[in-house]
């Protein structure tokens, strides 16, 4: 099971406020406490930010002076992305790519030069999909595309795009069948997802991300972008990532119990 912690990301008012007033102890100890709370990777976005590419890398600086952890870097611009891939350590994560050719043709090459893990969207020009056979469609271009490229298939985490459950009631039914489908397909290819967008415009969004992340689990999803400083959601993944087999003897769990991550 793969983490990436999901805070430091400049669409929060927050961080493009710290990041714009170079707030270096307020961003280090978000890193810091993330990394400690079971992150495996850091995602970094300062794509919100007046200079994108100086920010970005003056981000990775700070985070990489506190954390051993490898870093996601997150950006729609294909040239902040190569700029903060040449400040990584590491093995990092590009977020993301897509079908669409002007997003494939910009970013593939950068994944091959910097051998980074990559996030890989189910869409192409088309637009998002609307059932889980169009995603997988999607994600057989995907596949074949980063294998050629030189990609591992243990290093492509396919991105299955959920949807507002407000909108379509059925959106959150098509990821999880998604799921099933991809890891069927492609057993040693990852499934990711962000939470946020299944809860989008509704009540009480975190009930609704802790019950779509464990369903998640039971179908094959093994990566996640989430906060790991929510205790309650990462004893949640802890406790479904055993119930789904993904824990030999439960040692994890117990493990995790007896540190004081795993609560009731």
């Amino acid at each position: 099971m793969l983490i990436v912690g999901e805070l430091i990301n400049s669409t929060r008012k927050a961080i493009s406020v710290a990041i714009e007033q170079k707030d270096k102890a307020y961003l280090q100890d978000i890193a810091l406490r993330q990394a400690a709370a079971g992150a495996h990777y850091i995602d970094v976005n300062a794509a919100s930010s007046g200079n994108e590419i100086e920010n970005l890398k003056w981000l990775i600086d700070i985070v990489q002076e506190i954390v051993d952890v490898p870093l996601c870097i997150d950006s729609p611009s294909a040239a902040a992305i190569e700029a903060g891939l040449a400040c990584c350590r590491g093995k990092a994560m590009i977020n993301s790519i897509s079908a669409e050719r002007e997003r494939w043709d910009a970013v593939l090459p950068l994944a091959r030069k910097y051998k980074s893990k990559v996030v890989a969207l189910c869409m192409d020009d088309s637009g998002m999909p609307e059932t889980a056979e169009q995603r997988l469609k999607v994600a057989d271009y995907l596949v074949a595309g980063l294998v050629e490229a030189g990609i591992p298939e243990d290093d492509i985490y396919l991105d299955p795009l959920v949807k507002p459950l407000g909108v379509n009631d059925q959106f959150g039914l098509e990821v999880l069948k998604s799921t099933q489908l991809l890891k069927e397909a492609y057993p040693k290819v990852h499934v990711i997802s962000g939470l946020s967008n299944v809860s989008y415009g509704l009540p009480e969004r975190k009930l609704i991300n802790r019950v779509f992340m464990v369903m998640s689990v039971a179908k094959g999803m093994d990566s996640f972008i989430l906060d790991p400083l929510d205790q309650s959601l990462m004893s949640l993944l802890i406790t479904a990532k055993a119930l789904a087999g993904q824990d030999e003897y439960c040692m994890d769990y117990i493990s995790e119990v007896r540190a004081g991550r795993v609560k009731a």
